[in-house]
C-alpha cells in the first residue's frame, strides 16, 4: 500500500488513486479543480468559493473551523484534504479515526510548491503539478525582475497586513502572508512576530524606527516612520472603505490601501494570478 508523508511530517497510507475527496481548505480545493478533478471531489467546506461551479453543486460538509462530521460520515471519502492551520485539531483527529486524513503546513512559497505537487502525486496529477508549480515560478520570476527594475537596494516599504479589526490583527513573520509580502517587495514591520499579533494604530507608528533620527522619510514627521503603507485584507476580515477612513481618522501617516486577500494568502493554484 503506498505510504505518503504529508507536510506535518505524518505517514498516510491511501491504497489507490482516490476516488472521494473531501478538501477542507479553499485554496487546495481550488488546486484540485485546476489539477483537472472533478467528480473525485465529493465535499467541500462553505467558504470554498473558488470554482463557482464547485460551490453552487458540492456537498459542503461546514466551515473549515466548524465541520459536520455527519455529513462527512455520509460521503464516505476515501481522502481528506486539510490544512495545519485553517482546521481544527480535535476534528482532524476525529476524521483520521476513518480514513485517509492529508495535512499541508504551509509558511512560505516554497511550502505551496511542496504541497502542490505531492497533492499531484496522490491524485495521479504529478506531470500537471509539476508544470504548474513551474508556471507559478516562472509568473514569480516575471515580478522579481519587474521590482528589481523599480526598487533601489533598501528602498522597500515598511509595511503592515493587517487580517482582522476589533482587535487589529497582522500578519507575522512565520506565516505565508509574510512570506508573500516578502516576494511582492514589501518590508513586513511585525516581522519578528509569530504568527497573528494583536496590534494597534500606535503600534504602526513606532515599529522598526530606523536607528539614526537623521533617517527621515520625504514629508513625514520624526517618530512617525515606522510604517509606510498599511494592507487591509479582504479576508478574513471583509475591510472596506469605512475602515480606511477609520484608521485614516486616527492620524496614521501611512498610507492605506484595501487588497485582495485571496492574492496574499491562497497558497493553491491561485498563485497563477498573484504574481
Amino acid at each position: 500500500m503506498p505510504v505518503y508523508k504529508d507536510q506535518t511530517g505524518r505517514n498516510i497510507s491511501i491504497d489507490k488513486v482516490p476516488r472521494r475527496i473531501i478538501s477542507l481548505v479553499p485554496s487546495q480545493t481550488e488546486l484540485l479543480f485546476d489539477l483537472g478533478l472533478d467528480k473525485e471531489v465529493v465535499g467541500i467546506t462553505k467558504f470554498c468559493v473558488h470554482p463557482a461551479e464547485w460551490f453552487r453543486s458540492k456537498t459542503r460538509v461546514g466551515g473549515t473551523r466548524q465541520l459536520k462530521i455527519d455529513i462527512i460520515h455520509e460521503l464516505h471519502p476515501d481522502l481528506i484534504i486539510a490544512n495545519k492551520e485553517e482546521n481544527v485539531k480535535e476534528q482532524i483527529e476525529e476524521l483520521e479515526k476513518h480514513y485517509p486524513v492529508w495535512i499541508s503546513d504551509v509558511n512560505s512559497l516554497d511550502d505551496a510548491y511542496e504541497m502542490i505537487e505531492q497533492i499531484g502525486v496522490i491524485i495521479n496529477k504529478e506531470e500537471q503539478a509539476k508544470e504548474m508549480v513551474l508556471q507559478i515560478k516562472e509568473n514569480f520570476s516575471g515580478l522579481q525582475t519587474c521590482l528589481s527594475g523599480r526598487q533601489a537596494p533598501g528602498s522597500r516599504l515598511r509595511t503592515a497586513y493587517f487580517i482582522w479589526q476589533n482587535p487589529y490583527m497582522a500578519a507575522g513573520g512565520d506565516t505565508f502572508i509574510h512570506s508573500m509580502l516578502e516576494t511582492a517587495g514589501f518590508e513586513n514591520i511585525f516581522s519578528d512576530k509569530k504568527r497573528y499579533p494583536e496590534v494597534t494604530i500606535a503600534d504602526l507608528q513606532i515599529a522598526n524606527l530606523p536607528a539614526s533620527p537623521s533617517l527621515k522619510l520625504q514629508g513625514r514627521k520624526a517618530g512617525r516612520q515606522g510604517c509606510q503603507l498599511l494592507l487591509l485584507s479582504s479576508e478574513p476580515f471583509p475591510f472596506g472603505d469605512e475602515h480606511t477612513e477609520e484608521i485614516r481618522a486616527q492620524g496614521l501617516s501611512a498610507q492605506v490601501l484595501l487588497v485582495d486577500g485571496e492574492m496574499f494568502s491562497w497558497y493553491g493554484s491561485r498563485l497563477l494570478l498573484a504574481p
